[in-house]
C-alpha cells in the first residue's frame, strides 16, 4: 500500500476518533490540574500520566489496526459486491451489524430481482424470437400465392409483402444481437459473393421500382461473418431503394481507401443536421418522418453489428444528390461484449 493512501487512513481514523481523543486529552488535564492543586509532586502524576499514555498508546495502535484491516478488506470487496456479498469483515459494534444486515437484505433483494427480469426478458426473447420464425411459413406461403399470376396488382403486394418480411428479419436480427457473440462464425470470403448475396433479396424491387444497379467489379476478400455482413448490405440497400426515385445505386470498393466498400445512391440524401444522429435507435430523421417510410432501426442495428464484427461505417449526404456509405472492413479487434 502505498503511503498516500496509508496517510489518508491514518487522517480518516482521527476524523472518526475525534470526540475520543478530545476526551482524553480533557480528562488529562483536568487530573493533572486537581494533582496541581493539590499539591502532589509532579514526579508522581508524571509518572502515572506517561504510563497511561503508553497504554493508550497501545490500544489505540491496535483500535488503528482493526479499522485500518477492516477498510481494506471492505475496500477488496467492492470489487466483487455484484457478485457475492458473503465476506463482510465481522462488525465491530452493534451499529455496525445492522449496517450490515441492511446490506445483506438490500443485496439479496436486488439479486433476487435481477434474476426475476433475467427470467422475464429470456422468456420475451424466446416468445418473440418463436413469433418471428412462425410468421415467417404464412409470408412464404402468401408470396407462392401472389406469384401465382403475374399482374401489376400481385407486384405490388409482393412488394409490400417484402417489406413485412425484411421487419419480420429485422426483428429476428435484433433479438439475436444479445448472443452475437456465440453466434459468430469467421471465414474469409470475396466481398462480390456478399454483395450479390445481399442485392439478389432486393432484386424484384429493382426492377418494380426501375432503378439502375450498378456492381462493380471487385476481386476483394474479408474476414467476417456471411449472415450478419449480408445483413448489413441488406439494410443499406434497403434504404437507399426506399429514398431513391431516380438514378442509381451503386456498389463498389473504395480506391482511395483499404478495403472500404462503398454503397451509393442518388436519391434525396440527409438532412445536414441528422447525419450525427442518424445511428441512433430510433431515430428517423427529417426524411423519415416526412415520407414516414422509416423505422430508425435499419442503420442503429448496422452500426452496432459493424462494430461487433470489428468494421466501421461512415455516411456522407448531400439532400438532393443523394448518400455514400463507406464500410471500413479491415478488422482491428473482434468485440465480444
Amino acid at each position: 500500500m502505498d503511503k498516500i493512501r496509508e496517510y489518508k487512513i491514518i487522517g480518516r481514523y482521527m476524523k472518526d476518533h475525534l470526540m475520543q481523543m478530545l476526551a482524553v486529552l480533557i480528562f488529562s488535564f483536568i487530573f493533572m490540574l486537581i494533582f496541581y492543586l493539590y499539591g502532589i509532586p509532579i514526579k508522581i502524576y508524571g509518572y502515572a500520566f506517561l504510563l497511561c499514555f503508553a497504554v493508550g498508546f497501545v490500544m489505540t495502535t491496535i483500535s488503528y489496526w482493526k479499522y485500518r484491516s477492516k477498510h481494506i478488506a471492505l475496500a477488496g470487496l467492492f470489487s466483487r459486491i455484484t457478485v457475492e456479498c458473503n465476506d463482510l469483515p465481522p462488525a465491530g459494534s452493534l451499529q455496525e451489524a445492522d449496517y450490515q444486515e441492511i446490506l445483506l437484505k438490500l443485496f439479496h433483494d436486488t439479486a433476487q430481482e435481477k434474476e426475476q427480469e433475467e427470467r422475464s426478458k429470456k422468456d420475451m426473447m424466446d416468445y418473440y424470437t418463436l413469433w418471428a420464425h412462425q410468421i415467417k411459413t404464412p409470408i412464404t406461403a402468401m408470396r407462392l400465392l401472389i406469384q401465382v399470376e403475374d399482374n401489376a396488382r400481385n407486384q405490388s403486394l409482393l412488394q409490400q409483402l417484402l417489406k413485412i418480411e425484411r421487419y419480420v428479419d429485422m426483428v429476428l436480427q435484433y433479438l439475436r444481437m444479445e448472443n452475437m457473440s456465440s453466434d459468430l462464425k469467421l471465414q474469409e470470403y470475396k466481398i462480390l459473393d456478399l454483395v450479390r448475396k445481399a442485392v439478389k433479396q432486393d432484386s424484384s424491387v429493382f426492377i418494380y421500382r426501375k432503378i439502375p444497379f450498378e456492381l462493380k467489379e471487385m476481386d476483394d476478400t474479408v474476414i467476417t461473418d456471411e449472415k450478419w455482413m449480408v445483413f448489413v448490405i441488406e439494410q443499406i440497400l434497403s434504404n437507399a431503394l426506399k429514398y431513391t426515385n431516380e438514378g442509381k445505386i451503386s456498389v463498389y470498393m473504395d480506391p482511395n481507401e483499404r478495403e472500404t466498400l462503398i454503397i451509393e445512391d442518388t436519391g434525396i440524401g440527409i438532412q445536414e443536421e441528422d447525419l450525427p444522429r442518424i445511428f441512433e435507435n430510433g431515430f428517423t430523421g427529417y426524411n423519415g418522418r416526412m415520407g414516414k417510410k422509416s423505422t430508425g432501426i435499419g442503420l442503429y442495428l448496422c452500426k452496432k453489428i459493424l462494430d461487433r464484427l470489428g468494421h466501421s461505417i461512415r455516411v456522407s449526404s448531400k439532400v438532393g444528390q443523394g448518400t455514400r456509405i463507406a464500410i471500413n472492413l479491415y478488422r482491428e479487434q473482434l468485440k465480444t461484449e
